[in-house]
């Protein structure tokens, strides 16, 4: 197991400042990720102490959820037994077993993206919902950027050129195309907004949920609820790709 997953496998500090989420904070990756029949599976990968899967379960949903890390999983088990500690690697349920699967804020931490977003595919039904919610590293537009990447305008030129770089991969080179990997800056006391490991955006996350047989249903540059007329007008443009966050919903293809 890498450097990065031993950092959350024992981390209670990371259980605890989980447990104080609010629920504004992931009710709209809940809702979205909520399959559309009642009784359906939904799984969320990075389920922290669970709380999206009780508001699963609340819905009417047979939710379930993975983490690497041992203290959240023995508290989300007080939610439900249908949480359980993984690896990190393989996702421990046979192909097309669920209804919706999906990560808030995950795959920003995790060791292979590519892998990873696969894996939330391979075990969705044909038909069924991907959702993946993370922030949106090469943001070009924006201010009170949290972090050192997308913070200050040399920055954010160098994230336009970026894009046009891996855009230009996609249609030329597409085997070659990979998430580029940051170095995580770890706080004292704990802080999990700096620590991600790759610069997650929307232009490479549709591109391998294509891959993987997924078609495109939305992309968001908002991860929470926002006031109606704000959020269709955030969303209204191509320019929501260039700011905030990478808030992803596919459809597995037949």
């Amino acid at each position: 197991m890498s450097d990065h997953r031993e950092y959350y496998r024992d981390n209670t500090d990371y259980a605890e400042f989980l447990s104080g989420w609010d629920a504004s904070f992931y009710a709209k990756y809940a809702d979205t990720l909520k399959p559309t029949l009642k009784g359906g599976r939904a799984l969320d990968v990075g389920c922290g102490v669970g709380q999206v899967v009780a508001r699963l379960l609340a819905s009417g949903a047979d939710a379930y959820g993975l983490d690497v890390s041992a203290p959240n999983i023995e508290r989300a088990r007080k939610v439900t037994p249908h949480c359980r500690l993984y690896d990190g690697n393989r996702f421990p349920f046979e192909d097309g077993f669920f209804d919706s699967v999906g990560a808030l804020n995950v795959l920003e931490h995790v060791e292979e993206p590519e892998f990873f977003l696969s894996e939330l595919v391979r075990v969705t039904r044909p038909g069924g919902r991907v959702v993946v919610s993370s922030p949106n590293f090469f943001r070009v537009l924006g201010f009170r950027d949290y972090h050192p990447a997308m913070r200050g305008l040399g920055n954010k030129i160098l994230n336009w050129k970026r894009i046009q770089t891996k855009l230009a991969q996609m249609r030329k080179i597409p085997d070659e195309v990979r998430f580029d990997r940051m170095m995580p800056i770890v706080r004292e006391p704990f802080q999990p907004d700096d620590d991600a490991i790759v610069a997650t955006n929307p232009f490479e996350m549709t591109f391998f949920l294509k891959r993987a047989g997924c078609d495109i249903e939305r992309v968001d540059c908002s991860d929470r609820y926002v006031f109606g007329p704000i959020d269709t007008l955030l969303n209204a443009t191509p320019l929501r790709k260039l700011m905030f966050n990478s808030f992803v919903v596919a459809r597995k293809g037949n």
